[in-house]
């Protein structure tokens, strides 16, 4: 059974439809990476707090190498599914999960291998050095499922079914913070405890979606596909690496940003790490919107209805607009509360000083991350990357050149001034791109395949 309402439905409806999933999906996997910090600063020490925080840009590299990749795949694959050529399809998705399983056994070794050299080199304070090396090595070891479950789940919803990846996200995260809270408070495992929490509740989660994946291919008839198609790498790749790059250099990018941060000592840096989970939880329906506008573009571009993507591009910014009022609205009025989550109501000055400051700049301002998230999803939709990445380097170099050079002269605020600078650059560069409708005559998949 095919569904295929991202062609079929109104753009705003296809659209929520087919985004909700994917963020209250994502919201819940940040929240049990909330949680993480939280139960580590709560009953571990600001010091746990910190190390997770240091860690952070580390592991997000890694992450955003199985996003990425995911969702170069995805367009592929989503192109395949809108122009009913199921064979290929198919091919395309085991090649996607072999490749990315033998990538992430790699990194996870390298990982392991270089984890104490790197956060000395990122400056990482000597009292949550050990701490940060542990929680590390732990998630090394569970690379491979990281890398699964977030494949998996660009697959899923390459073909318009985001709710599966949606039950799974739900079971992984309240199952980490059940685990979570047994290893820290009970066993009392410390630091460690979070990462093994984590590793387990996504190695299930990884599996489980596997074996959902493989069910649901089986009810899509078509004509038996190979295993690993060597030939639908060139075309993956052609998606997937200027993706890798562009989320690997951000993520490269706010490591030299948190060797500014860790500078300052591990108090400034518990208050950083915390309203740092705070954003990534904000930032969640901005991605959740441009993501689901990839996959809306991809497919109907792929069955041949272009005029659609216009008309949903316009109905994702009216989305972003919507969420952005919400939460500029929580932030403002409840920021205290929120970083004393993490931080409890007797934390450090310093800390508590760091994280209100992040959140009270950054509330107004989260409109413009969602327009970028936007447009760019519907550039890496139709396969038009060279501009995208570039937009997204210029993005990066914005925000890591305005907080090496001014924040240890003039204040750690300049961390934050500065991100909202690189989303309005790179949402300039995208939109202009987009302007001029060269993205319309970009080919991923052959004619003969639509």
């Amino acid at each position: 059974m095919v569904d295929d309402y991202l062609v079929q439905k109104k753009p705003f409806n296809a659209l929520l439809i087919f985004s909700l999933p994917i963020i209250i999906g994502n919201l819940f996997q940040q929240t049990y990476t909330m949680a993480d910090s939280a139960i580590a600063g709560r009953f571990v020490g600001e010091r746990a707090l910190a190390a997770i925080g240091a860690s952070y840009s580390l592991t997000n590299i890694f992450i955003c190498i199985a996003i990425g990749g995911g969702i170069g795949a995805s367009v592929i694959i989503s192109q395949y599914f809108g122009a009913k050529n199921f064979v290929k399809m198919k091919a395309a998705i085991c090649t996607t999960l072999i490749t990315f399983l033998i990538i992430s056994i790699l990194l996870g070794a390298v990982g392991l291998v270089f984890s104490r050299s790197i956060m000395t080199a990122l400056n990482t304070p000597d009292d949550t050095l050990d701490m940060a090396v542990v929680y590390l090595n732990i998630y090394f070891i569970g690379l491979p499922f990281l890398f699964m479950y977030n494949v998996l789940s660009s697959i899923f919803n390459a073909l318009g079914k985001s709710r599966i990846p949606l039950a799974f996200l739900i079971f992984s995260s309240l199952f980490n913070i059940l685990l979570d809270w047994i290893s820290v408070t009970t066993f009392q495992m410390g630091i460690a405890g979070v990462a093994w929490a984590t590793l387990i509740a996504q190695g299930i989660s990884a599996i489980l979606s596997f074996l959902v994946l493989m069910t649901q291919l089986k009810k899509i008839n078509s004509h038996r596909s190979t295993v690993f198609a060597g030939e639908e790498l060139l075309p993956m790749s052609k998606i997937a690496l200027p993706s890798i790059l562009q989320q690997s250099a951000v993520s490269i990018g706010m490591m030299l940003v948190q060797s500014v941060i860790n500078g300052f000592g591990s108090e400034t840096l518990a208050g950083f790490s915390a309203a740092m989970r705070i954003e990534s939880m904000c930032v969640v329906p901005m991605v959740g919107i441009g993501n689901a506008l990839s996959s809306y573009t991809a497919q109907n571009i792929g069955a041949g209805k272009k005029e659609r993507v216009i008309r949903g591009y316009h109905a994702a910014n009216e989305m972003v607009i919507g969420c952005a009022v919400i939460i500029c609205a929580v932030l403002e009025s409840f920021h205290r509360p929120i970083i004393e989550l993490f931080l409890g109501k007797n934390g450090t000055a310093a800390a508590l000083k760091t994280g209100n400051s992040y959140l009270m700049f950054m509330g107004w301002f989260f409109c413009m991350i969602g327009f970028k998230m936007a447009v760019d999803g519907l550039l890496r939709g139709a396969g038009d990357m060279k501009m995208f990445t570039l937009a997204n380097l210029v993005n990066l170099m914005i925000r890591v050149v305005l907080a090496m050079a001014l924040a240890p002269r003039f204040g750690i605020s300049f961390v934050w001034y500065a991100v909202p600078i690189g989303w309005f650059a790179n949402w300039v560069i995208s939109f202009a791109r987009y302007r001029t409708g060269k993205w319309q005559t970009k080919t991923v998949i052959s004619e003969s395949d639509t």
